[in-house]
């Protein structure tokens, strides 16, 4: 009896490890990889999966999610001899399993090094400038380059960014200079431009006002006249209602020259004729 039970006992620890051998639950998102005696065999989805224990190997999980990278900056010269430090974010997706598995040793070591050898042949043929102002141009260069080459690895490249571009130290301190003298300067011409319009402004206006006091003060001059002539007055009182009325008008700042009407000139020589005799031969 107690050999039977050692049988049984046997028999259920062999069963479980069957089971356990037998069954393969992949997580979502994921792929296995199974190798029947060292070759490739199949490719499990996510999910519940049965192997043959013993003989099938579950040799590779791969993430198949989208995955990000951060590479550290890398020194890169620029077409104009300088050198700049320019770090990378990757964006990437593994769509072949197998040929992640078996075609690459380590795809994202290869992914670093060819955004390295990529991004210094892009940036090698630009400015310092043209580099600084071109990430997107810069971005899609190395997007393309990489998806191309890792297509063959069963990857897909699905964004590039360029996180930081760093000149060195004094190309930086001169190019802060730079900004700091174009703000001075354009703080200049600006202050000059409003003075300069100011002035313009404030010559407008004192046109303006000129204008309108010489014609109010027309306009005065001529409603003395007008009014002295509704009137109708005889030649000698004519000459009288004239001479009250020129230091009137002979206030007005805008009067350097009188232009005095044809009938002033009537009404004085009436009222030289109203002078006594005496008065005259004197």
């Amino acid at each position: 009896m107690e050999a039977v039970a050692v049988i049984l006992v046997l028999g259920l620890i062999l069963l479980v490890v069957f089971l356990v051998k037998t069954v393969r639950i992949v997580p979502q998102a994921f792929a296995g990889v199974v190798e029947r005696f060292g070759k490739y065999h199949a490719t499990l989805p996510a999910g519940l999966n049965m192997v043959v224990p013993f003989i099938d190997n579950v040799r590779y999980m791969i993430d198949l999610r989208e995955n990000v990278v951060s590479f550290p900056p890398q020194p890169v010269i620029t077409e104009d001899n300088l050198t700049v430090s320019i770090d990378t974010v990757i964006y990437f997706q593994v769509t072949d399993p197998v040929a992640a598995t078996y075609e690459i040793a380590n795809y994202i070591q290869a992914i670093e090094q060819l955004t390295m050898t990529t991004l210094r042949n892009i940036v090698g043929g630009m400015t310092l400038e043209h580099a600084l102002t071109s990430r997107d141009q810069i971005n899609n260069g190395l997007r393309g380059e990489l998806d191309g080459a890792t297509g063959k690895w069963g990857v897909r490249v699905n964004r590039v960014e360029l996180k930081g571009i760093d000149p060195p130290p004094s190309i930086s301190d001169a190019m802060e200079q730079q900004m700091r003298a174009e703000r001075s300067k354009r703080a200049a011409i600006l202050t000059a431009e409003g003075a300069k319009q100011a002035q313009i402004l404030t010559a407008e206006a004192d046109r303006e006002a000129a204008i309108l006091r010489a014609q109010g003060e027309a306009s005065a001059i001529q409603q003395v006249f007008t009014a002295i002539h509704e009137g109708r007055p005889d030649q000698e009182l004519l000459a009288y209602q004239y001479l009250q009325a020129m230091p009137k008008l002979a206030e007005g700042s805008a009067n350097k020259v009188w232009i005095l009407p044809s009938e002033f000139s009537k009404a004085l020589d009436g009222l030289g004729r109203l002078a006594p005799e005496g008065d005259t031969q004197a």
